[in-house]
C-alpha cells in the first residue's frame, strides 16, 4: 500500500501569528486612561454647575474650576 501525505486545513484554528506580549497590557492601560479622563471630565462638569457660594464652601474659586491646574477628583 501507498500512504499519502494529504493535509486538510482546519477551519476553526487560531492564527499562527502569536499576539505580542505587550499588546494586551497596553490595551488595558489605554482603557484605564480613558476611563480616568471621562471621570475627570464628569467631575469638572459637576463643579461647573455649582454656584460661587457652593464652590466657596468646598474651598474653590470659579477660576480654579476652569483651569487644568486644579483637577477635582472623587477618589
Amino acid at each position: 500500500m501507498h500512504s499519502s501525505n494529504i493535509t486538510i486545513p482546519a477551519r476553526n484554528m487560531r492564527s499562527s501569528r502569536p499576539m505580542r506580549p505587550g499588546l494586551l497590557p497596553a490595551a488595558i492601560a489605554a482603557v484605564h486612561w480613558l476611563a480616568r479622563k471621562i471621570g475627570e471630565r464628569r467631575n469638572r462638569n459637576a463643579l461647573m454647575e455649582l454656584s460661587d457660594a457652593q464652590l466657596k464652601d468646598i474651598g474653590l474659586s470659579r477660576g480654579q474650576t476652569e483651569s487644568d491646574v486644579h483637577v477635582y477628583s472623587r477618589i
